[in-house]
């Protein structure tokens, strides 16, 4: 029955984006989307709505397309970024036949009470408060009893339209499959609630002796493939910070820089809602199923990258950019790189309480865009995470500097490695200086 199942999916999928345009085309006769920001925009909604419509698998792959701003344009990026994967709550009987599965008869001794009223419910998992017999409070993450049948599912599908696709005229320099089963291999790590414990550890013993960045502990006999136990953190928004906010939002932007800079193990997923505050005056990392790391070898080329548009150095960020991109399909360096110069001069000649890392990248994505220069997904990942630790910074202390923040790190990174790997393609004064050394 597997494959007549899969085929009506198909299908389904099928029609669903079908709709989407015509839902599209039907605006654009009414008049909408007249100005191309208006017409990106129009698209993002549309296609935000057709990926809500078909679950938990699409709406992850809008979430991961809506950190590419290097491939997509503002406007569409607007409209998935508003992504939710709120879902109403599974019975509480089938989260106890989870339970009763993942969970030894002496592993369940070990809880005193689960409230059967969820915390949050989403597509692949829910949340309930709990209470263990030792008194301490908990959270109990519980994947839905059907959510990784649904997913491979979902992504067997994916994939196979994908390498139809690819043999479209035009479309195998997408690399379409190789993008799917990248954003595949991904989505399998997140419903493997193992290797978010494993991630939940390492962030630990990074920020090990910190005296404010926490990670909640967790319950090793009470974690499973499906089941993920640990401690209860009692949160609070940024504006609710009473006391002490220029020091959190400091603590907040070290938690971040010294992930991308010194440690090159960062949350992949980094969002405001999976950066918690609380009363006492900590920052907490929640939510670490999806973490990236940056190879060793690529860790003195991102940092240099940062500290070229933190100085304004167009020529050498554009030279970075360019040398170290997966996929360039344009060939005028030159243009690009005056494209950067004059985009980071003009941030340059503000006062540095307004310049943001948010207009600093948005601008050079854009950029990047025009130029058909796709940079690697870290790249991506890590740019999120500085944007996140400026706007949660700014909510804290408006006087925050975050160029000024990563320069202690930056430093330190360059200790730390202060060699990596060569460009795949030198341009401007490195591929002077190559052609020198050939000489």
């Amino acid at each position: 029955m597997r494959p007549i199942a899969l085929a009506l999916r198909a299908l389904f999928i099928a029609l669903v984006f079908a709709l989407a345009l015509a839902r599209y085309a039907a605006a654009r006769l009414l008049g909408r989307g007249r100005e191309p920001a208006a017409r990106d925009r129009l698209r993002g909604d549309v296609l935000a709505s057709a990926l809500t419509r078909l679950g938990a698998t699409f709406v992850k792959l809008g979430q991961i397309m809506a950190t590419r701003p290097d491939v997509l344009p503002e406007g569409l990026i607007a409209g998935l970024a508003g992504l939710q994967d709120d879902v109403p709550a599974a019975p509480i009987s089938e989260v106890h036949r989870t339970l009763a599965r993942e969970w030894s008869f002496d592993a369940r001794r070990l809880v005193a009470d689960i409230d059967p009223a969820p915390l949050a419910a989403a597509s692949v998992a829910q949340v309930y408060r709990g209470t263990l017999r030792d008194g301490r409070r908990v959270a109990i993450k519980v994947q839905r009893w059907s959510a990784a049948r649904h997913i491979e599912g979902d992504l067997s599908i994916m994939e196979a339209f994908a390498r139809v696709i690819d043999w479209l005229p035009g479309m195998r320099y997408v690399s379409l499959p190789g993008s799917v089963g990248r954003f595949a291999s991904a989505l399998r790590e997140q419903i493997d609630f193992r290797i978010e414990a494993d991630n939940n550890r390492r962030l630990a013993r990074n920020f090990d002796g910190d005296a404010v960045v926490r990670v909640p502990w967790l319950v090793d006999e009470l974690c499973t493939r499906r089941v993920l136990v640990m401690e209860l953190v009692d949160g609070i928004k940024p504006t609710e910070v009473q006391v002490g906010r220029r020091e959190l939002a400091q603590a907040g932007f070290r938690c971040i820089a010294k992930m991308v800079f010194v440690d090159g193990f960062v949350h992949a997923d980094m969002h405001p809602g999976n950066m918690l505050f609380t009363r006492a005056g900590e920052v907490y990392l929640i939510d670490t199923g999806l973490c990236a790391e940056i190879p060793r070898e690529m860790r003195k080329p991102w940092s240099d990258t940062f500290l070229a548009v933190a100085l304004g150095d167009g020529r050498r960020a554009a030279e970075l950019f360019w040398g170290y991109a997966p996929v360039v399909h344009g060939s005028d360096f030159d243009g690009f790189a005056r494209d950067v110069a004059a985009h980071l001069t003009a941030l340059r000649g503000r006062p540095i309480e307004e310049i943001e890392v948010s207009r600093a990248v948005g601008g050079a994505m854009g950029i990047l865009r025009r130029h058909r220069v796709q940079v690697d997904p870290i790249f991506t990942v890590v740019n999120l995470a500085m944007l996140v630790a400026e706007g949660i910074g700014k909510q804290l202390d408006p006087g925050f500097d975050v160029y000024a923040g990563a320069m202690p790190y930056l430093a330190e990174a360059a200790l730390l490695y202060p060699t990596g790997t060569e460009p795949t393609r030198p341009a401007g004064r490195a591929a002077a200086r190559q052609a020198e050394d050939r000489a």
